[in-house]
Order: C-alpha cells, then structure tokens, then sequence
C-alpha cells in the first residue's frame, strides 16, 4: 500500500515538548468521488489548530486545515478539476487535516489558487476568507450597495485581516477596527480600516465615532464583552461571532432586539448541506479579486520548513495570540 508522510499531534504534549509533533507515514488516502488529492505545498496555522491540539485527551490526530497545493488525483465524480491544477481550500473538521505530504478533500469546497500568489501567500487565506465571507454575505446579508457601519473587534487577526479588506471592497459600510499595539494599528490602517479604537475603551471609542450606535459587530472575542456590544450596537443591529465562550450571557443584547449570529465554516462541509459547493465558488472569487489587486495576502510570517519542528514552532506563535495575521508554513 503506498503511504505518505504526515505530521500528527501527539496527546498529553504542550509545546515546549520536542515530539508534540512527529512525523508518520500514514497510507495515501482513498479518494471519494468527489474528492481531489493535492500535494500540499504550504500550510497555515488557525487558532482552530491549536485548540484542537490542545484538546486532545488520548492518541494522535491530523491537524491542519488552510492548505495550498497541486491535485495529483481525482475522484470519479470530479468536474471541476485535473491532475497539475493548483489549488487552495480550508478542509472538513471531520477528516484528517493537511499537515501531510499528500491530502484528499471534497472538490467542493476547493478554488482555483491566485496565480499571482506564492503557494505560503495563499495558504494563509482560505479558512479566514470564507469566515470572513460568510460573515459578510450570509450571516449579515450584505451587499454592494449596504452602507452603515461595521465595527471588527480583533481586527490585526486572521479573519479581521480579511474581513477589513472584503468590507471596504465589497460594501458600502464604514469599518472600524480595533487594535491594542501600534504595529497593529498601522496594520488594519494599511488594510483599509476608515477608523481604529483601542479594545481596552470599546464603548467610549466608539461611541465618539457612532453616537447613535453601529449596524453591525463582528467578533473574535466575546467573553466579558456582551454589555459593551449591547451598548455600541443600535436597536435591530446584528452582531457575529466565531469565538467559543463558555456560559454566554446574551440577556443584555435582548432590549434592543440585536440579533446574534455564530459563524463556522466547516458547517458546510460537516453537514454536506446543499449549498456546500458555495464554498468553492467564494474561493474562486477571492482568488480572482487577489488577482486583481483588489485583495492583498494576509500572510506575516513565513515558516520555510512544513514538518513537526516548523508546526510546533508556528503553534507557539498563534498560542500566544499576539500575531498579526497568518503564521505559514511552506514545504521547500
């Protein structure tokens, strides 16, 4: 049986220990009929990541889901690609991830890589730029002719990376963005952002911006904030989050009637709803806007080594969660 290698994350292990990584070599997947097997190229690390490795009680598992790579195969269902095309795509929670030499996904949910993107450049962008995307256009059901505004808060991040860019470029809305250091403002600045706050003064930066509320809030982090956001988001106003907090109190959101929407892009995938080939169709008009200019990469850091030492390094920067922007990781 051919094999492949892949890189596992071991239980018990935090990440000052040498093998929380290690590398196996694990059969090449069996592919569906719809599935496409890329060689990956280069990967990027999500806080989805290293929870999920924090989060492991017993054995090993496949981390990994932003990939960007070359198909090497496909299934006897596949339309939308062949052998030799590059690719980019965020994976399915309930698969093996692609921290491995070769990986198997559904078509679905892959697009075609921006040509004018490096395979690092790309794989910093997918799972981001479909939560970001589906933020926009599915949770908050925005257009190109929306105004209003939009606050970001933990906008230097991944997702806020994106999310600033796809706003400004994509609606009408005014952004704001918040941001604690001063290498992390000029960042979301040069993303696009029309006004940044600082997360510690939430309420009395924005209210100076928007005295009578803003439309619509997104966040990476929720816990402890729900009274702040009940006071910044107008009456009917609508807020997005993609955090896990435990015990939320959403009470104080109720006299205003704001409505609270959860964000995961891997719904799609792990219920293969109808729609589940949307993701595919956003990710190649993400990679046509990059192309175009219209989009710039999120990656920062740029890891040249994709096996267990380079993982663990990249999962000891995102823990930390003073990154901005994506941490990659590209095979050489």
């Amino acid at each position: 049986m051919p094999t492949t290698t892949a890189y596992l994350a071991r239980s018990g292990r935090d990440l000052d220990a040498s093998d929380v990584f290690v590398a196996e070599e694990v059969p090449v997947p069996a592919l569906r009929s719809h599935d496409v097997l890329v060689r990956v190229h280069a990967v990027s690390v999500n806080p989805v990541d290293t929870k999920s490795r924090a989060g492991l009680r017993t054995g090993t598992r496949q981390l990994g889901w932003d990939a960007s790579g070359v198909v090497e195969a496909v299934g006897d269902r596949v339309e939308r690609f062949a052998p030799g095309d590059e690719v980019w795509y965020a994976g399915d929670l309930g698969r093996p991830g692609t921290n491995a030499e070769l990986h198997a996904v559904d078509e679905r949910i892959v697009g075609r890589k921006p040509a004018s993107l490096t395979h690092a450049e790309a794989a910093a962008l997918p799972l981001t730029a479909i939560t970001a995307w589906e933020t926009l256009f599915d949770r908050f059901r925005l257009t190109a002719e929306s105004t209003g505004t939009l606050v970001v808060v933990g906008a230097p991040g991944g997702v806020g990376s994106i999310l600033v860019q796809l706003a400004k470029k994509l609606t009408g809305l005014t952004v704001i963005a918040t941001a604690g250091r001063p290498e992390s403002r000029e960042w979301v600045q040069a993303l696009g952002a029309d006004h940044v706050v600082d997360h510690r003064d939430l309420v009395a930066q924005v209210t100076a911006i928007a005295p009578r509320g803003v439309d619509y809030l997104f966040t990476a982090h929720s816990a402890g904030n729900v009274p702040a956001f009940a006071e910044i988001v107008r009456p009917f106003g609508h807020i997005t989050a993609i955090d896990d907090p435990r015990g939320l109190d959403l009470m104080p959101l109720k006299r205003k009637s704001i409505a609270w929407h959860w964000e995961l892009m891997f719904t799609r995938p792990m219920f293969e709803t109808p729609d589940m080939g949307e993701q595919g169709r956003l990710l190649d008009e993400v990679s046509r806007l990059v192309d175009a200019g219209e989009l710039r990469t999120t990656a920062t850091t740029v890891i040249p080594r994709l096996d267990a030492e380079g993982l663990r390094e990249a999962h000891r920067l995102v823990a930390s969660g003073t990154t901005i922007g994506k941490v990659v990781l590209v095979r050489h």
